[in-house]
């Protein structure tokens, strides 16, 4: 006799080939960000328009990595396998940023970074942020997580502090009145608020 079938249908693919192939397609926009940039294709100043867009792109992938819970908590909808591809497509975008910056619009002239960042708060902020992703990254493998234990998820919940000091970041960035970090400042305030919702204890009949 065949088994029943199960209510669930299961993928093909197994959850490591799931994130895998996410994370290489969350890094088309970088390819075609650089792709532009080398055909000139990004006004007159292509190297602030490459490291503006991968910090948006890292700014993105952070938002959608923290709607992740939600999403499962709110409407049922379950994407927690794609929450690890997700953090990390955010701190490979903010280590683009930061490479960008320091490398290709600095060349890592220390005398030029260290007057930028003296002169410029919202870099520390960024830099904050980018420290606290490292971590977070250098953190998400299974051994780190055996390893740390219960500390694990309390050390991941910095996660909300590099996203309140990215918002930040991006928010004091621009000399001139811009109105798109502010929409995402507004969308982090959001998610920030639904971790605050209480859960619902399940009455005993």
């Amino acid at each position: 006799m065949a088994p029943a079938p199960s209510g669930r249908r299961r993928s093909r693919f197994s959850p490591l080939t799931r994130q895998i192939f996410l994370y290489l397609f969350g890094l088309l926009p970088a390819v075609l960000v650089l792709a532009q940039g080398m055909a000139n294709m990004l006004g007159p100043n292509p190297v602030s328009a490459c490291l503006h867009e991968f910090g948006r792109w890292a700014f993105r992938f952070l938002l959608i990595s923290l709607a992740v819970s939600p999403l499962r908590r709110f409407a049922k909808l379950d994407f927690m396998v794609y929450r690890r591809p997700l953090g990390l497509l955010a701190f490979t975008y903010a280590a683009f940023h930061v490479v960008f910056y320091a490398g290709v619009a600095r060349h890592f002239d220390t005398h030029v970074l260290w007057k930028d960042f003296t002169s410029r708060p919202f870099l520390t902020f960024g830099l904050l942020t980018f420290l606290i992703l490292l971590v977070l990254a250098l953190t998400s493998t299974r051994r780190a997580i055996m390893a740390l234990g219960r500390r694990w998820a309390k050390l991941h919940k910095l996660v909300y502090v590099a996203m309140i000091l990215a918002s930040v970041h991006y928010t004091i960035a621009f000399k001139t009145w811009h109105v798109e970090p502010f929409i995402y400042a507004a969308l982090a305030a959001g998610l920030l608020a639904l971790r605050l919702v209480p859960k619902q204890t399940k009455r005993v009949a």
